[in-house]
């Protein structure tokens, strides 16, 4: 569920949609939104690309934010 609020906080603050997000992680856009309100559970592997595509550490991504 963390991981899932902090992409969705994430892609707020960069102003991006869904499927943008996804196409610069190179994963399904369903599969994104499934994360996002944590339908699924992000794998390591997943984390990492979700953060490379934010520009972030996957740190950002596992942190609870305030």
């Amino acid at each position: 569920m963390r991981v899932g609020l902090n992409v969705q906080r994430l892609r707020r603050e960069q102003n991006i949609s869904q499927e943008e997000l996804a196409h610069r992680a190179g994963i399904n856009r369903g599969y994104m939104g499934k994360i996002e309100n944590a339908k699924y559970a992000a794998s390591l592997d997943m984390v990492e690309k979700i953060a490379t595509a934010f520009g972030v550490d996957p740190v950002e991504l596992l942190t609870p934010r305030g």
